[in-house]
């Protein structure tokens, strides 16, 4: 795994110029204007003129005497240089100065332009998503057709996390699909870094599973016996394959009636497929993967218990001891606490990049934000202190001490070890993908969605809100951020000033989650990398499952 797949921050220019059609003016910072005073006393009589004399006019002829149209000239010239000074120090067209901020991010991009407004903006403008005109899609067209009986099976052994696999099975119903096969439901991954124990009915409502996709797939809890001691073909299914690839595999059925799948994550195509086959994921995932009972009904419980505080916002903490020793990123960390993270990445087989410096990832916008970075985040977007913030994520790394430091920001931090009791919570201990998918419950039914870092549950808690009706989601440009940090850090920049605010806002603007067709791949990458560089079907649905609302018209 890339440290960088999925991952690709923008530049704090990028992320304005991404989000204005066409090219704006710079606008230029307002030279303040002093005038001198100018002494505008005259005498009070003329005759001190030297061309009066005794009241009366002299003959005394000058050598600077002009003929009419010579005055003419020279007043119209007054005149346009008074015009032209005007508008040089007053000008008419702003109500307040334009703040010059070269020394903050780089202006060579022509679109930027800082609006100066208050540091805590209005607080529909925090909350609200605007209504677009969108509304979820997931109909079968015309063309598509009951499921074939078939005695071909497909078993699958999920791997990953809890989303992960989430994504992982719903490509996997798809696959089936494309290949005429029978699912049997599919293992849940118990070797991973959790070692979780939950079986597939533990985690989701497996009955409903079944019953919601029987128009799709046929899926069936186990094989038959007499296919249970049948050689299976193995076989690990492509990244990203085609529907074409998955056509052509169908032959692996002449060898034996079952086909196995070792893996499941990432196995079908971002793009290029047929809408009905894009539309039965999302129906899988958005439906058919309904989490079983007790899950589904604390996970409600929980968002009750915050909505009765008002709005809340659903923060994604990325800041597992996993996911540092993962990227690398020890900003802010102690030297032993480096050393801990370096000797997990290095003794952790299926991590491939062992040598990692910090500090290029850190200011290339591929590590997490500190809890104390959030902090300094939400308060320049005007959160209000009072606000109260769901931290979905597993142990923090440095625990309650290192918590602390948002905290000191916004004291309404609650997790769900704080906002259930331990009896709820009982039944879920050591199972990691049964407690996360409480923080997916929490973090989708959110006022606002907010990911510290872009990872699997990022990626599927935006899309779903996106198929839910874009509801507001705020990804932080972590390397337009880092940039604004390290000035604060040097004494460039206050951090609590409303400049700091203006300038993280204005960064923010098109990263909330409004309507767009999904990323493709970055320019200039060929052959098979590039399916890498695409942006998820999962984090964003559009345009196969999310479609124009029809106007109607009284």
């Amino acid at each position: 795994m890339s440290l960088q797949q999925n991952n690709r921050p923008l530049t704090f220019s990028a992320s304005i110029s991404r989000s204005r059609k066409g090219e704006a003016k710079m606008a230029k910072s307002r030279v303040p204007f002093s005038s001198s005073a100018v002494s505008s006393s005259s005498s009070s009589s003329s005759n001190r003129h030297p061309r009066f004399k005794n009241g009366t006019k002299s003959t005394y002829a000058s050598p600077f005497s002009i003929s009419t149209s010579q005055k003419l000239a020279f007043l119209i010239l007054t005149t346009l240089a008074f015009f032209f000074f005007s508008f040089v120090f007053f000008p008419f067209h702003s109500s307040s100065p334009k703040i010059q901020i070269e020394d903050v991010v780089d202006l060579s991009n022509p679109t930027f332009s800082l609006e100066t407004k208050s540091p805590f903006a209005q607080e529909d403008r925090l909350w609200d998503s605007p209504e677009f005109e969108f509304r979820s899609c997931t109909k079968p067209t015309k063309k598509y057709k009951v499921p074939q009986v078939s005695d071909h099976y497909i078993t699958v052994r999920s791997n990953g996390g809890l989303n992960q696999m989430r994504t992982g099975i719903s490509d996997m119903v798809s696959i089936a699909r494309m290949m005429n096969a029978t699912l049997v439901i599919p293992q849940l991954d118990k070797r991973s870094f959790w070692q979780d124990s939950s079986l597939f009915s533990d985690v989701f409502d497996e009955p409903y599973f079944i019953k919601a996709l029987e128009g799709d797939v046929r899926i069936i809890k186990e094989l038959p016996k007499q296919l249970a001691s049948v050689p299976r073909v193995r076989k690990h299914f492509t990244t990203w394959g085609s529907y074409e690839y998955y056509q052509e595999l169908t032959a692996l059925f002449k060898d034996s009636q079952v086909l196995h799948a070792p893996k499941s994550d990432s196995r079908l195509a971002n793009n290029d497929l047929p809408v009905d086959i894009q539309r039965l994921r999302c129906r899988t995932l958005y439906n058919a993967l309904r989490f079983s009972a007790p899950i589904e009904n604390l996970g409600k419980k929980l968002v009750e218990r915050l909505k009765l505080h008002g709005r809340y916002i659903a923060l994604h903490l990325r800041y597992e001891k996993d996911m540092l020793a993962f990227t690398g990123c020890t900003y802010g960390l102690t030297d032993a606490e480096a050393e801990e993270l370096k000797y997990m990445r290095e003794n952790t087989k299926h991590w491939k990049l062992k040598n990692i410096n910090s500090t290029e990832q850190r200011i290339g916008g591929f590590c997490p934000l500190t809890p104390k970075e959030v902090g300094v985040f939400l308060h320049a977007l005007g959160f209000a202190s009072s606000t109260w913030i769901y931290v979905a994520a597993g142990q923090i790394y440095g625990g309650s001490t290192r918590l602390s430091d948002l905290k000191a920001y916004f004291p309404n931090l609650v997790t769900k070890d704080t906002l259930a009791t331990p009896a709820e919570l009982k039944i879920f201990s050591n199972h990691e993908s049964q407690n996360a998918a409480l923080d997916y419950i929490i973090s989708v039914e959110s006022d606002v969605f907010i990911p510290s870092y872009s990872g699997n549950m990022a990626r599927a808690v935006e899309g779903h809100r996106r198929f839910l009706g874009h509801r507001k989601t705020i990804n932080p440009d972590r390397k337009g951020l880092v940039e604004i940090f390290e000035r604060i850090e040097k004494g460039e920049l206050q951090e609590r000033e409303s400049l700091v605010s203006s300038i993280i806002t204005q960064m923010h603007k098109s990263r909330q989650g409004a309507p767009r067709k999904r990323y493709g791949a970055l320019p200039g990458i060929k052959g098979r990398a590039r399916f890498r560089t695409e942006e998820s079907f999962y984090e964003n649905p559009f345009p196969e499952c999310i479609c124009k609302t029809k106007k109607t018209y009284f």
